[in-house]
């Protein structure tokens, strides 16, 4: 009995860096994916559309938490801002045992509601989110584009540094990374907790 339990012992502590590195690191090749947005059209980082792109501002996120609905503006914001710099938002929703508010159909209400300017995309399969590695909504991942057309992981966490409240924020962590990529130099907070709801996983 104690030779089993130290065996198990020691294969936990041995698969524990394993667990611990599912999903996408910093400096990561990013895996690409092609999903159903609300217009019914597939989407793709490597559509004819995103030629000119330098870079993906990849957010996990869905209607339901409270956390992603007070997100949602400054999202658009971001969109907005950094867009025309070469970093557009994609939206991912991520929540397949979702609450009704989650629904496909809800999120085309939800996109046409809020004016979204960017993809809301419907990972049905939790495939992209699980090789991403998101742990909940919105969690961000700023994906670099190279030459040779690889998108690197070069931020994942959080978009700044209040949850809830977008007038008490005063750390952008995704444009201050973004501002530090285009000036070719190395992003210095690449990583930050996501605050969230947690995903909804397929059981």
């Amino acid at each position: 009995m104690m030779k089993r339990t130290i065996l198990t012992i020691i294969f936990l502590l041995i698969s524990y860096p394993v667990i611990m590195a599912q999903g996408h690191q910093v400096g990561d090749i990013a895996s690409t994916f092609s999903l159903k947005n609300v217009d019914g059209n597939m989407v793709s980082p490597d559509d004819e559309a995103y030629a000119d792109a330098e870079g993906y501002i990849i957010v996990f996120t869905c209607n339901s938490c409270p956390y992603a609905v007070a997100y949602e503006d400054r999202i658009i914001d971001l969109h907005h801002t950094y867009a025309p710099q070469g970093y557009p938002v994609i939206a991912i929703n991520p929540n397949a045992t979702r609450p009704a508010a989650d629904s496909y159909d809800n999120m085309i209400i939800r996109a046409s509601e809020k004016s979204f300017p960017f993809p809301y995309l419907f990972d049905e399969t939790q495939e992209i989110t699980t090789a991403y590695g998101a742990k909940r909504t919105p969690h961000i991942y700023l994906l670099q584009k190279e030459a040779n057309g690889e998108k690197i992981v070069r931020y994942i966490g959080a978009l700044d540094n209040n949850a809830m409240d977008a007038a008490s924020a005063d750390v952008n962590y995704v444009g201050n990374a973004i501002s530090q990529l285009k000036a070719g130099e190395t992003v210095e907070t690449s990583s930050t907790r996501a605050i969230g709801c947690g995903i909804k996983w397929i059981q």
